[in-house]
């Protein structure tokens, strides 16, 4: 028993050696390099100054940032224009990095947002009543943020759940509902919020921040395939950002150019589109379905083709405005059928061959 006793005792200790080791592995994991991150999250607004193209949000933001009170928020627009940055650099800039933690709460569509969520988890944290002060001195305001990513994704039961507790827990807890339909939200709750809507973001102000992020990163790349990248992203400055990344990566040090981005973001090259206008224009069934064949088996996405081929039809010359809203129409049937799940073949040789009919006319 003593022995026993003996070797609990000696175990519990650790030895000299076993001290040095756990310093050495202390120091080294000190020592250790930052960890890469992705660009979108590496250059993320940090503060509301830093936020593109949203005048209006960031004033009403910076007025509360000086201590006027907080509404309740609605922000809609298209994927990467900025909503969710702008509510986390301004909960960033109003609690301080020690009090973020404690004062957000975000959901989003990953999480389970049903109605037993919202009357316990959000409910409970909307309760809780909070200081006015900081550590570092400060002011602080009185009320924590929910923060309701992709907000449209919830169902209508556990919206309506929501309204109630807006509205009870008014003094302590601000909400932010962040979706890209403002349809989608019921009206009980958009009466609630002051609505901001997010503007795409313009060309100009695109280009100037992948600017600036190729040259924080080295990238070389010219203002033409910066052009190219704008009008591939449609307004998405995260896309831009992730194909910017993605670019780099596949170059490897090299210029990029509009093929490395074509490539990178799956849009068909130009020529392509011409063949399959040359194909319908041609007048010959068999020609047509070899090209959509090829087209098939170089791996390109239908739904890529329709919006590409949208813009090709309605800037083309040649075609009268009847041919043009007989081809658009086409077009969303095929859109829809696809979205259904209806095979991709079958679909472009209907669409191609309603073009074809129409081009042929002219003839």
């Amino acid at each position: 028993m003593q022995a026993f006793l003996k070797g609990t005792s000696v175990s519990t200790k650790p030895s000299l050696k076993d001290r040095g080791v756990a310093a050495t592995a202390g120091s080294s994991g000190e020592n250790k390099k930052t960890k890469p991150v992705p660009w979108v999250e590496k250059y993320r607004p940090k503060c509301v100054d830093e936020v593109a193209f949203q005048e209006e949000v960031v004033a009403v933001l910076k007025k509360s940032l000086e201590g006027a009170d907080l509404p309740n928020l609605l922000f809609y627009g298209p994927p990467g224009t900025g909503k969710t940055s702008t509510i986390l650099a301004a909960a960033r800039e109003l609690f301080g990095p020690e009090l973020f933690r404690l004062r957000v709460l975000e959901l989003n569509a990953s999480d389970e947002r049903g109605i037993q969520v919202v009357r316990e988890k959000v409910k409970n944290f909307a309760q809780l009543t909070v200081s006015g002060s900081r550590s570092d001195g400060k002011p602080c305001p009185p009320f924590k943020i929910v923060i309701l990513d992709e907000a449209d994704s919830m169902t209508s039961a556990a919206q309506a759940a929501l309204r109630r507790t807006m509205e009870k827990e008014s003094k302590t807890t601000r909400f932010c509902l962040i979706c890209n339909y403002v349809s989608r939200i019921i009206e009980p709750l958009t009466s609630r919020c002051s609505k901001f809507r997010f503007k795409p973001l313009s060309d100009k102000i695109q280009q100037q921040r992948l600017l600036d992020i190729a040259d924080k990163e080295h990238v070389r790349i010219s203002n033409e395939g910066i052009a190219y990248l704008v009008k591939v992203s449609e307004g998405d400055l995260r896309k831009a950002i992730t194909f910017l990344q993605s670019a780099t990566r596949l170059t490897g040090g090299k210029e990029i150019t509009e093929k490395v981005i074509t490539d990178i973001a799956g849009v068909m090259p130009a020529e392509t589109i011409d063949g399959i206008f040359a194909a319908c224009q041609s007048g010959s069934f068999d020609k047509l379905e070899a090209v959509v064949k090829d087209l098939i088996d170089e791996g390109h996405a239908a739904t890529q083709l329709v919006n590409q081929f949208h813009d090709v039809v309605v800037e083309n010359d040649n075609l009268s405005d009847k041919q043009k809203s007989i081809i658009t129409e086409k077009l969303a049937e095929v859109d829809k059928c696809l979205a259904d799940g209806a095979d991709e073949h079958l679909q472009l040789i209907s669409l191609c061959a309603t073009v074809m009919q129409q081009l042929t006319q002219n003839c």
